[in-house]
């Protein structure tokens, strides 16, 4: 397999988890979206480590990976497809890579949604930072945006395991989405 059919197979792995990017990535210039999609890849992959699956043993050495690789992407090295799109241009990957234990220990929930959010907030920051270099027609990032997001992203993937521990000894309920509900209420209460 080429480098480059890997990379397809990566953007591939991404679109599929996100079919509606057909329908945004209009509006997106063509000569950023092999980046931009590469970049939300990369964030999967992170997302993926981090948080799925029941045993978080095999996330941390994926992390550690990733953490290992990106800091090669700061000295011009790569071995994952994803930089054959990425590792060429000048972003922080090395502070992104700093912030990937602070998203490791994020895999046990919170207390009660501000400490998920301060849990988060490094890792918002060093997205932020290399969402700034890759698109800075977007201006300043807003890191408490990315932090909010990141903890719906974590909803999203791992149902009711996000969910701060507080928040579901406030619901009274067995019903799992009553839980998620009441969680992403908290959250978007939050959001700034």
């Amino acid at each position: 397999m080429s480098d480059q059919q890997a990379l397809a197979g990566f953007l591939d792995k991404w679109r599929a988890r996100w079919p509606e990017w057909s329908v945004v990535e209009v509006f997106v210039t063509p000569a950023q979206r092999e980046v931009t999609v590469a970049w939300f890849a990369l964030l999967h992959e992170l997302q993926d480590a981090a948080w799925a699956g029941s045993d978080p043993t095999p996330g941390q050495a994926k992390l550690a990976w990733w953490a290992e690789e990106l800091q090669g992407w700061s000295q011009g090295r790569r071995r994952h497809p994803l930089g054959i799109a990425l590792q060429r241009l000048s972003a922080p990957w090395s502070s992104l890579a700093a912030t990937l234990p602070a998203m490791m220990a994020t895999r046990e929930p919170a207390d009660d949604a501000g400490l998920a959010l301060d849990a988060m907030q490094p890792v918002a920051v060093g997205v932020d930072d290399v969402t700034q270099a890759l698109f800075p027609m977007f201006g300043a990032g807003q890191p408490a945006n990315s932090t909010a997001g990141l903890l719906a992203q974590h909803l999203m993937l791992c149902g009711d395991a996000a969910v701060p521990l507080r928040t579901r000894a406030r619901t009274k309920t067995s019903d799992g989405n009553a839980i998620t509900q009441a969680w992403a209420t908290e959250l978007l209460q939050r959001w700034p």
